[in-house]
């Protein structure tokens, strides 16, 4: 049987969240593959045991096999969120909420997974802006409820360093699908080491610039050291190290080449800064805001460093960001560099992403380019890509129908997938607005 597509959003909101996954054919669908198929404007993708099972114009679709005609829609992969704080904060300013920072007690070991909350009502949030995995990344320091309300500038740096280690390093990330069948929605843990440099970083070490690679370099050395001389630590036969153990054992990957340092930068200087840290110490590296990248984005890109960008921060909010400008992403795509399209960590995180991919493409970036941005490229930075990020054959069917262009701001998701099981359409917003939108009978609102 098929089915329209004015009937998908029904479908969407009666699918249960603990169905399994079944055999389901996408037809007569503009399949944008973000891969090497291209774009196919007229095809079918099948669905079967969570995982797309044959793509094209010409797909055999099984018996028993449920039917969506999509009449020209467009259907992408699931977007993947670079850089949120989904799961592990409700209410930016209510410490309670918050499980994505790591105080003053702890700094590289600090690990996100341990405070995920799947029930969040951030996650069928981002579901309807089409984001259907989402890395999670912790900050440093301890948060400050006297501090603006805005990404970094909410949270103080760790203490004033005595008995404490620099909270430079914030801590380590993980990957998360937003599926309501997974109460354990953790794909990946311990996925990189963030770490703030810039005016962040000069904070959190107390002084300067200075003060914090300082402080960087003599804790990559500690942990060197300590991987290489574990049994005389414990027997008390080394000297003293600035890091306490569970934050040299944090960084022993790290040093060891095998999980990348999140690198927290913006100033043209301090992202040469951060690549010439990477160079010395033989690093891998993502950085993550660059507002002023445009102006080293060729040195970026022959340092083989990914970049999370969030394309609408183009003010000069601080002395780091003079030079931001809204082009900032098509100048280090046209450079060569592997870029991710991010959005502010707030409680709408992720759905502006997709928005700001489409800013991206309304200032000089390709429109395949941001599709890309939001798909492909964030899950070839997180080693995830041979799994999600593209519509190809083997890979999680994790699908989204969109109801016009996906970059455009009135368009939504009319039906999500996730390895295969159709995901609920409902939010708790949404709940609320047919709670509140009754007749008016003379009966209060909560009495219905």
């Amino acid at each position: 049987m098929k089915y329209p597509i004015q009937t998908l959003a029904l479908t969407f909101l009666a699918v249960g969240a603990n169905s399994r996954a079944e055999t389901v054919a996408i037809i007569n669908a503009r399949l944008e593959t973000v891969s090497q198929a291209g774009v196919i404007p007229q095809g079918t993708l099948l669905m079967k045991d969570g995982r797309i099972a044959a793509m094209g114009t010409a797909v055999h679709i099984p018996d028993g096999a449920r039917e969506i005609d999509v009449r020209g829609a467009i259907v992408t992969p699931g977007l993947i969120a670079p850089s949120t704080n989904v799961m592990v904060d409700e209410v930016n300013l209510e410490a309670a909420t918050r499980d994505d920072f790591g105080g003053d007690k702890i700094s590289a070991a600090f690990d996100v997974q341990y405070g995920i909350n799947p029930a969040s009502v951030q996650v069928r949030v981002g579901r309807q802006s089409g984001v259907t995995e989402a890395v999670i990344t912790p900050l440093a320091g301890r948060l400050s409820l006297d501090a603006e309300d805005e990404d970094l500038s909410a949270l103080q740096g760790g203490g004033d360093g005595a008995g404490t280690d620099p909270a430079l390093f914030a801590g380590q990330a993980a990957i998360v699908r937003l599926d309501d069948n997974d109460a354990d929605p953790v794909v990946k843990a311990k996925v990189a080491v963030a770490l703030d440099l810039g005016e962040a970083g000069a904070s959190h070490a107390g002084g300067s610039r200075g003060a914090a690679i300082a402080l960087v370099k003599s804790a990559l050395n500690d942990a060197r050291e300590f991987a290489a001389n574990r049994v005389a630590y414990t027997r008390g036969q080394t000297r003293a190290y600035g890091l306490s153990r569970i934050n040299l054992e944090a960084l022993v990957p790290v040093v060891e080449g095998r999980t990348p340092l999140l690198i927290r930068v913006d100033r043209a200087s301090d992202i040469r800064l951060a690549l010439r840290l990477a160079s010395e110490e033989r690093l891998r590296i993502i950085l993550e805001g660059a507002r002023e990248g445009w102006m080293v984005a060729e040195e970026i890109a022959r340092a083989h460093a990914a970049v999370l960008v969030d394309p609408q921060d183009d003010l000069p909010s601080s002395f780091e960001s003079l030079a931001s400008r809204l082009d900032n992403i098509a100048r280090l795509n046209k450079a060569g560099v592997l870029v991710a399209i991010k959005a502010k960590r707030d409680f709408n995180s992720l759905r502006p992403i997709r928005l700001n991919a489409g800013t991206a493409v309304a200032y000089g970036l390709p429109y395949d380019a941001a599709l890309a941005a939001v798909t492909l490229n964030p899950a070839r930075i997180w080693g995830i890509d041979a799994r999600v990020g593209s519509l190809e054959i083997g890979k999680d069917a994790d699908v989204v129908i969109w109801s016009a262009d996906p970059l455009e701001t009135t368009s939504y998701p009319t039906a999500v997938f996730i390895r295969g099981v159709e995901q609920l359409g409902t939010s708790r917003r949404l709940e609320l607005r047919d709670r509140y939108m009754k007749e008016d009978d003379g009966y209060p609102p909560a009495y219905h």
